[in-house]
């Protein structure tokens, strides 16, 4: 593999890391107040100190959290423009073949379903479940993450077994994560979708408000640590309930959100 230290060295030069964990501290923070403004300023911040440290570890990292942030925000130009940053970094480091690449394709390809460009997303998400399957010790949380947003894909090109397929893994293998409870939340709600999808709001309709229920469950387990993450699910999983006729439920979780995100 690839060793940006070694290479440096026989350049004259000298890798200056960024702190990676505090970057990601100052991230949650700026997240648990909502305050997305501040998520860029210290992602740009950091990615410029990466950048003149050469520290290509650190800017692959900063270039995964700016298109997440980007997703989030809707901002379908910049997110663009650090997945192909990412991409090249990857090739940079000679990590392809690489959970960091994994990583890093799944979430460039969860970015472009959330702009619409599944077609774009899915060889993505695909290469990434070539990496992680194959490997034995993959975090489960990352496979989880995975089967949830290729599901997603899958479904909004209309391949609803496929896509009904991978949710089911996810809660399976979500079952082995600590705290995994809000992932299988969103899940329950983006089968509730999937088969709405294959079979009609009427003749769906039961199974529906099943996986409805039980992603409300999910949420309520007092277990689940109440912080901005917490927060951030509510807020995300409000709009579904909402389109299902759960208006108290969604107004519930709105308040929920609002209510961490005062107190942070």
């Amino acid at each position: 593999m690839y060793d940006q230290e070694w290479m440096a060295a026989e350049q004259g030069e000298r890798i200056r890391p960024v702190p990676q964990q505090r970057i990601m501290e100052k991230v949650d923070e700026c997240m648990s107040r909502r305050d997305y403004a501040g998520v860029e300023r210290v992602l740009l911040y950091w990615l410029q100190e990466a950048q003149a440290g050469r520290d290509l570890r650190g800017q692959l990292m900063i270039r995964n959290e700016l298109v997440g942030h980007y997703r989030k925000t809707g901002e379908r130009d910049k997110a663009h423009e650090s997945a192909e940053d990412a991409l090249r970094l990857l090739r940079e480091l000679d990590y392809e073949n690489s959970v960091s690449a994994g990583t890093t394709w799944v979430n460039i390809a969860t970015a472009y379903n959330s702009f619409g460009e599944n077609e774009e997303a899915l060889p993505l998400f695909e290469k990434a479940r070539q990496v992680y399957e194959r490997r034995a010790g993959t975090d489960p949380a990352l496979l989880g993450g995975l089967y949830n947003n290729m599901g997603l894909a899958c479904a909004a090109l209309g391949q609803y077994d496929e896509a009904l397929a991978l949710y089911e893994k996810a809660m399976k293998t979500m079952e082995n994560v600590p705290r995994g409870a809000l992932e299988q939340a969103v899940t329950c709600l983006n089968m509730a979708n999937a088969v709405e999808g294959k079979l009609g709001m009427e003749q769906a309709e039961s199974k529906i408000n099943s996986l409805l229920d039980q992603g409300l469950s999910l949420l309520d387990r007092p277990d689940i640590p109440r912080n901005g993450y917490y927060a951030y699910v509510c807020e995300h999983c409000a709009p579904t309930f909402d389109y299902y006729g759960y208006f108290l439920t969604a107004e519930d979780l709105r308040a929920r959100a609002e209510a961490l995100y005062e107190g942070a």
